[in-house]
């Protein structure tokens, strides 16, 4: 498992737990509100309740909420089970609440579905659906065992039969309702949290890498007229060392290696010096540079590049070289034999696409390519499609990420669905993906201001 992946299982372990903190602020706002609705029922609507049990529930949270913030530091986070037991202290010292004080009769039984809530929100399945069923149970229960609601003058305050049961399905309901909705909410912005983290580490990591090169095309420059100096002094030494045969040796072992080490750096620098020291290449070096890492895996990549005689040079961003390298890994992944990278460019618009002669995207998820954690290859076959790739799904969500980072448009389909192709032929009719830019995104002489001007800070003194 690579180390992202372990990043992000370790993220999503401790997205359940919350601070203790939060828990005592909310607790401190539920005491003052239980503490007012009782003075509010005493002295301004004469109710007779049991106000001494109805004082102790109150006195043990706020005996709770004292202990837990002296013992306890601030910043403590909670587990699973500390997080379980906290919200199912609350869902009974409110349950107990209503059941002095009227049950379901009592308007405020509603607050019920809030611990519930919270609890499908930062707690397992598992602990969500016991807390939500015993909620549901109590409910239950308060519809016919509480103490009723009265008046000084002993008359009982309550809804009719028909609004009592209205009032038990309504809670039923919206503990159930509510509880979907947080927890569906909830995952979705923690996987999109994660998945975004892992973006941003690709496209630290792709930068790092375009840094270096420009370290090396620069070094590779640098370096050149000192070496060819070295090689000229040394071929003018062999000519003057004709009759010292051991010395006119040592000279032609140093202009041996002085050819070495340029070669060495050529080869180094080559790709820096032509693309990322300049920070521009053209549409068709860039593509192939994103393609090269998987050129050698077994399928054929077979470019064609129309209408790209004139042009274009494109700015070469790490976000467009990561994205596209995606693709085509994920199109390499799963071809037949082969994999098609077509570019086409007009005066408004510069289009990429990667098509493969594969089983193409499974009918039931093409509405959802692209975002995190669409599914998790572990099937025997998939593990020998991809030997040694440990993915969590991320891959086309990042590509697309980055890519649209970039002002690109990114689509999905099936060869047959045609896309924005007008013609596919048979042979292509696997997974298709289309990248579209408007050439004023990504052409270089139309960004002269990306392109950075001046003395390169390697050369600066």
């Amino acid at each position: 498992m690579t180390d992202l992946s372990r990043e992000l299982l370790n993220a999503n372990r401790r997205s359940n737990w919350i601070r203790l903190r939060t828990f005592i602020m909310l607790r401190w706002i539920a005491i003052c509100g239980q503490i007012v609705a009782l003075l509010v029922a005493r002295y301004s609507f004469d109710l007779e309740l049991h106000y001494g049990l109805c004082l102790m529930a109150v006195g043990v949270s706020v005996i709770g909420n004292l202990i837990a913030t002296i013992v306890y530091p601030e910043n403590k986070l909670l587990t699973e089970k500390e997080n379980m037991a906290m919200l199912l202290f609350d869902v009974l010292q409110l349950s107990f609440l209503l059941f002095l004080t009227g049950g379901l009769h009592n308007p405020f039984s509603f607050l019920v579905v809030a611990p519930v809530s919270i609890a499908a929100s930062v707690l397992s399945v598992r602990s969500a659906v016991l807390l939500a069923c015993l909620a549901v149970t109590l409910v239950t229960v308060l519809l016919e065992v509480h103490y009723p609601l009265r008046t000084q003058d002993m008359v009982v305050l309550s809804v009719p039969d028909v609004f009592l049961f209205g009032n038990w399905a309504a809670i039923v309901i919206a503990l159930f309702f509510s509880s979907l909705y947080s927890r569906r909410v909830v995952s979705e912005m923690s996987s999109m949290a994660e998945a975004l983290a892992a973006t941003q580490m690709a496209l630290a990591r792709e930068q790092k890498l375009t840094d270096l090169g420009g370290v090396v095309a620069a070094a590779a420059h640098e370096l050149g007229t000192p070496l060819a100096t070295i090689k000229l002094t040394s071929a003018e030494l062999m000519e003057e060392l004709e009759g010292q045969p051991d010395l006119h040796e040592d000279a032609a072992l140093i202009r041996q290696q002085a050819d070495r080490c340029s070669d060495i750096l050529r080869s180094m620098g080559r790709a820096g010096k032509d693309d990322l020291h300049l920070r521009k290449a053209p549409l068709s070096t860039v593509i192939e540079e994103a393609a090269d890492p998987h050129m050698g895996r077994g399928k054929d990549i077979i470019f064609d590049h129309f209408d790209l005689l004139d042009g274009p040079e494109i700015l070469r961003r790490p976000e467009i070289i990561h994205g596209l390298r995606n693709l085509i890994q994920n199109a390499v992944d799963f071809a037949a034999t082969s994999v098609w990278v077509e570019t086409e460019c007009s005066n408004e618009s510069v289009s990429v696409r990667i098509l493969d002669d594969g089983p193409g995207y499974p009918a039931h998820l093409i509405g959802r390519i692209g975002d995190p954690f669409v599914r998790h290859r572990k099937s025997g076959k998939d593990k020998k499609r991809r030997p040694g790739y440990e993915g969590m799904g991320l891959g086309l969500f990042i590509a697309k990420t980055l890519l649209e980072r970039s002002g690109a448009e990114v689509s999905f389909a099936n060869g047959y669905s045609g896309l924005m192709v007008s013609e596919v032929p048979p042979k292509q009719r696997g997974a298709v993906v289309e990248v579209i830019w408007p050439r004023d995104k990504v052409d270089a002489s139309r960004n002269p201001s990306a392109l950075g001007s001046g003395e390169n800070p390697l050369h600066a003194s």
